[in-house]
């Protein structure tokens, strides 16, 4: 698998296009106090020197001023996250203002308006939560399920990230909901902005030791990483603290300032005023278990377990990532790489150190190049590596080996491990509505179940009890909630991101347009001849930030204009390659022009098992244009 990966970013880290400038730390505007102490120098309000929490020295060739993005001033300027948005939502106004639009998103919530509305904005907002791995207490999905009729439109949606997001909400409802989350056992504290954002883990409540060593490690992630200053519950409760105790070697790793990796005396030790240059994703997994698509986060720690199956550590996979910018080649998705594996002792301190080596060195000037992927391609990961293990400490021992992946969906029926059952659902690209709702809702409340959400946008009922699957596979069933037999293959690992008509990026459809596209897929599988359960991954954004993942499908659409999409192929169903672009501008009514030779020259020319992914890799974009552009319909027979 270490070979695989590197492989596959070789091309990245040679492209001297690719060669980005150095982002040489961060430095004070001038327009904040900066009450803390700084490793190596002195900062007041009024200079400019670099601000660094870190005890390399800075360097005699940086510019006496470093360009910054508007972002960056303004988390400056914020008081951690409370000013101007502490003023704007006491304000009559529908909306808030350009600077604390860029702040609200940190306490979990995105201004939205209805773009199908013609002559003026309706201004709303999205509510995204943060559950690490995907865990929603029977609590908290009562009232997240509430809230999405009483004040948003009616349906809650399933995230690709195993969070919720209620759409809808009016601002003068928000601290209402926010303050309602909180009190039920949740959180949107870092669910976006320019920081650590929702843990990935696998959400197969099974009682397997590595399992529940990699949610419980999920969990001590999240708390790590969590920010520290108060400004939430200053906001949405009035400054109650409503939180948990947290393990102690949690509280111990976030303290640690042995290497370096500190802003001392700051509200936000690990963070500072800055926060980091763009949103960072980790996901923790077991062997063979891709349910989180491992490769395409910030971080991806793996268990690592001896022989009876006690975890012993991890092994840590670096500078995955999604988004890319149409038409800037400079941008790109790109594959998680091996950094090399620690003890399990030492995971927090290792994953900290991951994170100060980007806050201090990605870049803050162009917001297009700021995530980690970017870091990692510029240095390579052995300077990548040498520079973490400065504030790790230690070096990293070599990555040790591991099995192929498979994706895993855990739909149906399971045995937890414990006499209990687990029920996994699919849901259409992650929509909660209607008849569903309501009998999701029954199910939940009757029999006190808990919840978790899957990185594929399906839910999973926990904790039943064998005498319960009877009545309520009935009602699941009499709701359409059906067993993954009688779904479509390919509907059960497509994806599609909200798109319209609420996303300010949408350039065209995805949720709202997935549907038919698949009975589409479908039609043409029966033209050519392919079996009923035959399936490609497919998935399909409204634009090109890759929220649904496309560029690890075999079939990946990306939204390129008004019904429009770029046409990406290549990925693999365990989700371990990256697709390429095969087309561009290939409008949404000509699509059976060239899926219809694809997938019939993949029925007819592939080897045994081999899958589209495969296939079209193994024959190549040019040979496969060459086949649609001579592709006069499949020969009757």
């Amino acid at each position: 698998m270490a070979t695989s990966v590197g492989a596959a970013n070789t091309a990245v880290l040679k492209d001297p296009k690719l060669q980005l400038q150095r982002f040489h730390g961060l430095r004070s505007s001038g327009l904040v106090p900066l009450s803390r102490s700084v490793h190596n120098l002195s900062v007041s309000a009024s200079n400019s020197a670099v601000v660094t929490a870190v005890s390399t020295p800075i360097k005699p060739d940086t510019p006496s001023e470093t360009k910054r993005s508007k972002v960056e001033i303004i988390k400056e300027q914020s008081n951690f996250l409370r000013y101007p948005l502490n003023e704007e939502l006491l304000s009559e106004a529908p909306n808030v203002n350009e600077n604390a639009t860029q702040l609200i998103k940190f306490h979990g919530s995105y201004q939205q308006y209805n773009r199908d509305e013609r002559g003026g904005r309706s201004y709303s907002f999205m509510l995204r939560t943060k559950n690490p791995c995907g865990k929603v207490p029977n609590k908290l999905y009562l009232a997240m399920d509430d809230l999405a009729d009483q004040f948003g439109i009616g349906t809650l949606r399933l995230t690709t990230r195993q969070t919720f997001q209620l759409h809808g909400v009016l601002k003068k409802n928000l601290k209402t909901v926010i303050s309602t989350v909180i009190r039920n056992m949740g959180s949107s504290l870092g669910a976006c902005g320019d920081l650590n954002r929702n843990v990935l883990a696998p959400a197969a409540p099974f009682t397997r030791k590595d399992y529940l060593f990699a949610q419980e490690t999920a969990d001590n992630i999240a708390a790590l990483l969590t920010p520290q200053s108060g400004a939430y519950f200053d906001l949405w409760i009035d400054g109650e603290k409503i939180i948990s105790a947290e393990p102690p070697e949690v509280v111990e790793a976030r303290n640690d300032n042995s290497h370096g990796t500190n802003f001392p005396d700051s509200p936000e030790p690990i963070y500072g005023t800055q926060f980091l240059p763009r949103k960072f994703k980790v996901a923790v997994t077991v062997p063979t278990d891709n349910s989180v698509d491992i490769l395409t986060n910030d971080i991806g720690v793996v268990v690592v377990t001896d022989a009876d199956g006690e975890p012993q550590g991890f092994n840590i996979y670096v500078g995955g990532g999604m988004g890319r910018t149409h038409r800037v080649e400079t941008t790109f998705p790109r594959l998680g790489e091996p950094l090399g594996y620690v003890p399990k002792e030492d995971i927090l301190y290792a994953v900290k150190a991951i994170v100060v080596t980007q806050r201090e060195n990605g870049r803050r000037d162009d917001r297009r190049y700021s995530r980690m992927k970017y870091l990692v391609s510029l240095w390579g990961i052995e300077k990548f590596r040498s520079v973490v293990e400065q504030y790790y400490g230690k070096k990293f021992e070599p990555f040790r080996e591991l099995p192929e992946w498979e994706f895993k969906s855990y739909l149906g029926w399971h045995e937890q491990g414990d006499g209990s059952f687990f029920c996994g659902l699919h849901v259409d690209n992650g929509r909660i509505g209607g008849a569903k709702k309501k009998a999701l809702r029954e199910i939940i409340e009757k029999y006190s179940l808990n919840v978790r959400l899957t990185p594929n946008q399906n839910i999973i009922l926990c904790d039943i009890n064998p005498s319960w699957r009877r009545p309520i596979s009935t009602v699941l069933a009499q709701a359409g909630l059906l067993d993954p037999s009688y779904v479509d293959p390919l509907n059960l690992t497509a994806m599609a991101c909200p798109a319209f008509p609420l996303c300010p990026l949408a350039i065209t459809e995805a949720e709202r347009g997935i549907p038919d596209i698949l009975k589409r897929v479908r039609a043409v599988f029966d033209r050519v001849g392919l079996e009923y359960d035959e399936s490609v991954v497919v998935r399909v954004t409204g634009c090109p930030n890759g929220c649904a993942r496309p560029y690890m499908a075999e079939l990946g659409l990306v939204g390129d204009g008004p019904n429009s999409y770029q046409i990406w192929l290549g990925g693999r169903p365990n989700q371990t390659s990256l697709a390429q672009t095969f087309m561009n501008k290939v409008k949404v009514q000509n699509l059976e022009k060239v899926l219809e030779p694809l997938f019939n020259s993949w029925k007819s020319e592939r080897q045994e098992k081999e899958s589209f992914g495969e296939f079209s890799n193994r024959l190549g974009f040019e040979k496969l244009k060459e086949i649609v552009d001579k592709w006069e319909g499949p020969v009757a027979v």
